[in-house]
């Protein structure tokens, strides 16, 4: 009889993947010890004031300011004639922007002039002293002024491309178009010729603002080491290499320090205030502070508005056969991100449906409006709800349900959704039958009641560039550095529960850095939820070499059982026996001192081009349930729910808050946000004229689903969220207000907008 030794115990790590960890940040934000750039205070620094163009589109004659000069206080006032010695124009997609008016002012609000003063009240007193001549010129203040045969352009000479343009060689310029974007697949005419359903119609997305709570801000500094920043920049890396090569620097005397953001959304993508406050601080010879107002942050930024005309076609059957699109983005005077929002917004176009023809024209047209540029989940949020609201329309004239309609057309994982492009990589079947189920869709109804669900695809994750360091110290605690940027989404709790996963270790031993470009290891952006799928896929790794570290000392003391080590609770156990990290690292440098460190990095596996990509598509769903009073026009939301489909949830509470901000924002931007622009002048530009939802709005009740099927890119199978509720939402809305018989074609579906088009409607009935 042969007796077998006791199997020694196996240490098991505790998941710090998939809990629901607090926020790292929680605690100093809650106590208000969290500091942002409005907060910080540097020796020496004054304050600085932005004097901006009244004038929609002007001549700049004159620019007087001796008076502001002779003002006590006042140090330095930066105008277009101090930049003579660089080539003063900027722009990430196309270099098309001038650090201040140099001949012309092409907007309503654009900097003709700064001031650098001691305090805020003189340098805001010496802005009003300035006194500049203007010659009026005429106005394109909206896309089809601007797309008009005799238009007055808004920009002259050849389009110059910017150093993150990534979207191929720029055309000649066409008139105010600076960017095209098409495609075309199967016999579009043919296919229509024969449809037994045609759906067509012109739509309107208005502008929108990205309204953060932290207006735009930074403090410059120039001096012998080069140019310091402490900036509220979604992209310190990019804004880094902008600002080197606007003014002529290498990238090493360029330093971006990122504390917190108090919100992003897009509105600090790419370069924003960082050129003027640098210009200002190089002529002051002093570090120099701008804060925006919210007035003038909403020129800086904004949403494009757009024009869109759909046509959809489908069988009797309701089996959907092509569509055609035309979409006009509006990017205003600068071309910012705009090039890149059409592309995206030509992709969304289609929606993710088996399709045997498709025909997309996407334009990128300046007006002599504010600049136009990223906001969350761009393109799909401008046209999912106008396909959406066709293709329910579809299937009323074939007699079946929303639901069902979806079921027969929608793409299957593995199919393409784009032509050259990653092949679908969600199951968007069962998650459409998911937030339909959540919903409530066959609930009985009352009166009025509309129900409304939408699903499309956004191109997410930008250029797949990232790198992370993950530095195990000599007590047993982790410090990981990584540049992406905390902007309120807990990217620092999900990389600390990512590195502590990979270590065996508790998460909340383990801190995550902000972002400082001298220190901290090359992100490309944050934005295109590509934080937690790239950064996070880069923290991983480094971790794992910590992790090989670690295994490889312990393997020195058990090396008869290397096999039988695992790392858990912050310790290496073989059996019963433990050896805590500490003890580790002791004996790897034979001290209580040393430390571990790894490197981890993620870069394309192919060109990284657009036309490969994009690193996942991000799935757009989500429901709702509204109420339609038709008398007044107003609509209430009684329900939403939303999918999060992020291949694993690494912090699930994070998830469900993104996809609870994202509704809110989405009910926003349908039902009543607009930027009201008046020959090219912003007219509502405080926050009692334009109106950001608040806890009325709320839903009644909200859900949010996760869905995990581990097939995201990211580490453990994750894929990012947070943009694709925003944009399924906006059109769950519209497709629910048309449910309750008010097609609408125009957003945001204000009451005075439904109101009339109710009127419109019941005349046509009689």
């Amino acid at each position: 009889m042969t007796i077998e030794a006791p199997r020694r115990p196996v240490r098991t790590p505790a998941p710090q993947v998939g809990r629901s960890m607090r926020r790292v940040d929680a605690g100093e934000k809650l106590r208000g010890e969290a500091r942002f750039v409005g907060d910080m205070q540097v020796p020496a620094m004054l304050h600085g004031k932005v004097l901006r163009s009244p004038a929609a589109h002007a001549r700049v004659v004159s620019v007087d300011v001796s008076a502001a000069l002779a003002m006590p206080g006042v140090v330095t006032v930066l105008t277009g004639e101090d930049l003579l010695d660089i080539d003063p124009y900027w722009g990430h997609a196309i270099q098309d922007r001038p650090i201040v008016a140099i001949d012309r002012v092409r907007f309503a609000g654009e900097p003709v002039a700064a001031v650098a003063a001691e305090d805020e009240a003189t340098a805001e007193a010496a802005v009003a002293a300035i006194v500049v001549e203007y010659e009026d010129l005429p106005i394109a203040g909206t896309i089809e002024e601007a797309l008009a045969p005799d238009a007055p352009l808004v920009h002259d000479g050849p389009l110059r491309p910017g150093l993150f343009h990534g979207l191929g060689t720029l055309p000649e310029r066409d008139g105010n178009v600076c960017y095209r974007y098409g495609f075309e697949r199967g016999e579009v005419d043919a296919l229509f010729a024969d449809a037994a359903i045609v759906v067509e119609g012109d739509y309107e997305f208005p502008g929108v603002y990205q309204y953060a709570m932290e207006t735009h801000s930074v403090i410059a500094q120039w001096d012998t080491d080069g140019v310091t920043m402490w900036a509220t920049c979604q992209h310190p890396f990019l804004v880094r290499a902008e600002i080197a090569a606007l003014f002529d620097l290498p990238l090493g005397k360029v330093r971006i320090v990122v504390p917190y953001l108090g919100g992003g959304f897009g509105s600090k993508s790419y370069t924003k205030m960082e050129p003027i406050t640098v210009a200002l601080a190089r002529k002051a010879g002093r570090p120099v502070r701008i804060v925006n107002r919210v007035s003038e942050s909403m020129v800086t930024t904004r949403r494009h508005g757009a024009r869109i005309h759909m046509r959809t076609a489908a069988d009797a059957e309701g089996r959907l056969l092509a569509r055609d699109t035309t979409i006009s983005f509006d990017t205003g005077a600068y071309a910012d991100n705009g090039p890149r929002v059409t592309a995206t917004g030509g992709d969304a176009a289609p929606g993710p449906y088996r399709w045997s023809g498709v025909r997309v024209d996407a334009l990128c047209v300046y007006t002599n409006t504010a600049p136009s540029g990223s906001y969350r989940a761009f393109g799909a949020s401008h046209v999912q709800w106008v396909g959406e609201m066709q293709v329910d329309e579809v299937a009323q004239r074939a007699g079946i349900d929303a639901v069902e309609v979806r079921r027969r057309n929608l793409l299957r994982p593995g199919e393409q959704v784009r032509p050259g492009g990653k092949p679908l990589d969600a199951d968007l079947i069962g998650d459409i039958e998911k937030v339909a189920a959540a919903l409530g869709w066959d609930d009985p109804r009352g009166p009025d009641i509309g129900r409304g669900l939408s699903v499309g695809l956004l191109a997410a994750g930008a250029h797949p560039v990232s790198s992370a360091v993950v530095r195990l110290e000599a007590d047993g605690e982790a410090i990981v550095l990584v540049g992406s940027t905390e902007m309120g989404q807990g990217q620092r709790t999900a990389f600390a529960q990512i590195a502590a996963e990979v270590l065996g270790m508790d998460a909340e031993r383990v801190r995550c850095m902000g972002t400082d470009t001298r220190f901290t290891p090359y992100d490309r952006s944050t934005g295109a939820s590509r934080s937690t799928t790239l950064a996070g896929l880069a923290v991983q790794r480094a971790a794992q070499e910590v992790r090989d570290d670690l295994l490889a000392i312990a393997a020195r003391i058990w090396p008869d059982q290397e096999h039988e080590i695992v790392l858990a609770e912050g310790a290496a156990w073989c059996g019963d026996e433990r050896r805590t990290y500490p003890e580790l690292i002791a004996k790897r440098f034979g001290l209580s001192g040393g430390q571990l460190i790894g490197e981890g990095g993620v870069h394309p596996e192919g060109t990284g081009s657009y036309a490969e990509g994009p690193v996942f598509w991000e799935v757009c769903i989500g429901a709702a349930e509204v109420r339609v009073d038709r008398a007044t026009g107003a609509v209430k939301v009684t329900r939403t729910a939303t999918v999060a489909d992020v291949g694993r949830a690494i912090n699930p509470q994070l998830v469900e808050r993104q996809d609870e901000g994202a509704t809110m924002q989405g009910i926003g931007n349908a039902l009543f946000e607009e930027m009201v622009f008046e020959q090219g002048l912003l007219v509502n530009d405080d926050l009692l004229e334009y109106r950001i939802p608040n806890t009325q709005d709320l839903p009644e009740r909200s859900t949010c689903v996760i869905v995990e099927n581990g097939d995201g890119p990211g580490p453990f199978g994750a894929k990012g969220c947070g943009e694709g509720a925003f944009a399924g939402i906006i059109a769950a809305l519209a497709t629910a207000v048309a449910d309750a018989g008010v097609p609408m074609h125009a957003l945001p579906l204000t009451p005075e907008r439904v109101w009339r088009r109710i009127q419109e409607l019941e005349k046509e009935s009689a």
